[in-house]
């Protein structure tokens, strides 16, 4: 059977594909268009901060940048991008053929997409939300306009795609893994996206009973957060930090995944402690879910509340350097290469111990009062997303690149980037801790001179402009590379040590031919040590099912994007109910066609694969 790959791949294809390869890039492609979108809002906000008085964004515009910046950077930038290294690597790390759900890998991605375009169309309709990425219930339930209304249903609409990505590699990693992959020789990689799969399960429920209760607040007219009414604001602090603080490990968990990768390749050593580190990622996204008041310990939950969610959140930082330290023994006398992701990964630890370390200092709730709604956590966060979670994703980027696309990202300019991004990230940051113990708050659009914050905001400009350009000779770099198209072998790095380096780059579309055998951790490095060019199989060459590709969960999706209009304009405009029931009946018409069609996919037949392997040969 035919089939076309990679950019030669019509549109047709990628719109209604259930290739997890594919919807990989279809999320790198979605998630990197945000990045750039998030990042342009912070340039902007730096702007306006760069001079006390300034007026190049004033007040309600600059709340609605700053809102926009941080939903966007988290909702539609790092997680598209941590569900595109999950829907590339973890599949092949696991020797599987597919997820287990094709089509809800689609659907998951869709949701996603039309939730994050529906949120961004409320600049051209009337102004975007304006109560800050948390939205409390305080300033969202008095913001004027629509703002909000398109901040609730667009990222429900996300959320639920999220969702269905993680229930989806929770079953793909617990069914589908190659004979002999035990849990225990699963690749970090893995276990980091299985630990975050199941805190999705876990946390974006409250995310979307949150947005529910605000959306019938502002839309129906209920009473939840109306304190008048006999409404509590405070609930939604609760029920949107339950999901908010496992939020952040679900970014940072996969980012720690690459690095273990990375470190264990570029060390030419297996990684130091393994079982300490599975652990240590299991106990991280345990008690990920135990410290989420630490945000709110000045809301006056009382002294007892404080304490425990205090020592709590002190007992996290141990699995942590847990993992610092055995990353650290990894390279230990190991043969190191210098390699770009190489960097990034070496980048990574000081920068994220130093947002550690500040962020055991905000958890000391006495001292917490004086940092809190101060720059000097707007540091200590960035410190952990970009000194983490971005550069795992940039390292990623560096790492994956040959194995998703079938060509290697130039590493002369891989290593422009990351000096100039690294220069910039704590030229940025490291001197807004010094403003936050200064007393400048977060969220105010201007100060005034003579307050002595005018030299640290200039420095923490100027920083902002050398990530945007490091971003840009990224970019240079990736349009360079796909131009030239000069393709590479199956290891491409030389050192791959997991089964995605033991099949070629881009991997065919049904990932291995005959299932692999794995004879322990670290698969392909054994296989290499013992002078094999292939890997061991488990079963003989025979048909292989595949699933047919599908136009129904993109048409799904637009029904919720229908029906999001309707339910936002359904007081406002006459229209608003007829556009509610045309959204309801493209989600329901679709469904009931996926179920009544007999879709069974189809079968690639044993002589193709041997043909296949003939002609490549």
């Amino acid at each position: 059977m035919a089939h076309k790959r990679g950019f030669g791949a019509t549109l047709w294809e990628y719109v209604t594909t259930v290739d997890h390869k594919k919807i990989a890039i279809l999320y790198l492609l979605a998630g990197g268009f945000f990045f750039v979108v998030g990042g342009v809002e912070a340039l902007l906000i730096r702007i306006q901060l760069s001079v006390p008085n300034n007026d190049f964004l004033v007040g309600g515009l600059y709340n609605e940048v700053l809102t926009m910046h941080g939903t966007t950077m988290i909702f539609l930038a790092a997680m598209p991008l941590i569900f595109a290294f999950m829907n590339a690597v973890v599949p092949l790390q696991i020797g599987a053929r597919d997820v287990a759900f094709p089509f809800l890998n689609s659907l998951g991605f869709w949701l996603f997409f039309f939730g994050g375009v529906f949120l961004n169309l409320s600049w051209f309709l009337g102004g975007a939300p304006d109560a800050g990425w948390t939205s409390y219930a305080s300033l969202a339930m008095n913001s004027e306009g629509n703002g909000v209304d398109f901040y609730t249903i667009g990222l429900q609409i996300s959320g639920a795609g999220t969702l269905i990505g993680g229930i989806n590699f929770l079953v793909t990693i617990i069914n589908m893994r190659a004979p002999g992959m035990t849990y225990m020789r699963m690749p970090l990689f893995t276990w980091s996206s299985f630990v975050v799969s199941a805190l999705i399960l876990f946390a974006f429920p409250p995310l979307t009973v949150a947005l529910f209760l605000m959306i019938f607040d502002r839309l129906f007219g209920s009473n939840f957060f109306d304190v008048a009414a006999g409404g509590n604001t405070i609930i939604w602090e609760h029920l949107f930090w339950i999901f908010g603080h496992p939020e952040v490990y679900i970014l940072i968990l996969p980012a720690f995944g690459i690095f273990s990768e990375i470190f264990a390749t570029f060390s030419r050593k297996r990684l130091f402690g393994y079982s300490s580190m599975v652990f240590a990622t299991v106990l991280i996204g345990f008690l990920g879910f135990m410290v989420w008041a630490h945000h709110m310990f000045t809301t006056g939950l009382g002294p007892i509340a404080n304490a425990i969610f205090a020592v709590a959140t002190m007992a996290i930082a141990v699995p942590t350097g847990i993992k610092i330290f055995n990353w650290l023994f990894t390279m230990w006398g190991g043969s190191i290469s210098f390699t770009t992701p190489m960097l990034y990964a070496i980048a990574f630890i000081p920068s994220f111990v130093a947002g550690g370390v500040t962020g055991i200092m905000n958890a000391v709730a006495t001292a917490d009062y004086q940092y809190h709604d101060t720059y000097f956590v707007v540091a200590h966060f960035h410190y952990v997303i970009v000194g983490g979670v971005v550069f795992g994703l940039l390292a990623g980027t560096h790492f994956y690149w040959p194995k998703i696309f079938g060509t290697m990202l130039s590493e002369k300019l891989g290593k422009v980037t990351f000096w100039i991004f690294f220069t910039g990230f704590h030229l940025t940051f490291f001197v807004q801790h010094f403003l936050g113990l200064m007393g400048m708050p977060r969220r105010i659009y201007t100060y005034l001179p003579g307050q002595g914050f005018s030299t640290g905001n200039l420095v923490s400009t100027v920083g902002a402009f050398f990530m945007a350009i490091a971003t840009l000779i990224l970019l240079i770099n990736i349009i360079m590379t796909q131009v030239k198209g000069k393709k590479v072998e199956n290891d491409p790095w030389g050192d791959g040590r997991t089964l995605e380096w033991g099949i070629s780059s881009p991997p065919p579309f049904y990932n291995f031919k005959q299932l692999p055998l794995v004879r322990g951790l670290d698969t392909w490095w054994i296989e290499k040590g013992e002078g094999k060019k292939a890997l061991t199989s488990a079963e003989p060459v025979g048909d292989i099912h595949m699933p047919n590709n599908s136009f129904i969960p993109f048409m799904i999706s637009f029904g919720m994007f229908v029906a999001g209009f309707g339910a936002l304009y359904n007081s406002d405009y006459v229209w608003g109910i007829p556009v509610l029931v045309l959204g309801l009946a493209i989600i329901f018409g679709s469904m009931f066609v996926r179920s009544v069609k007999d879709d069974h996919g189809y079968h690639i037949h044993k002589e193709d694969l041997l043909d296949d392997e003939e002609v490549k040969g």
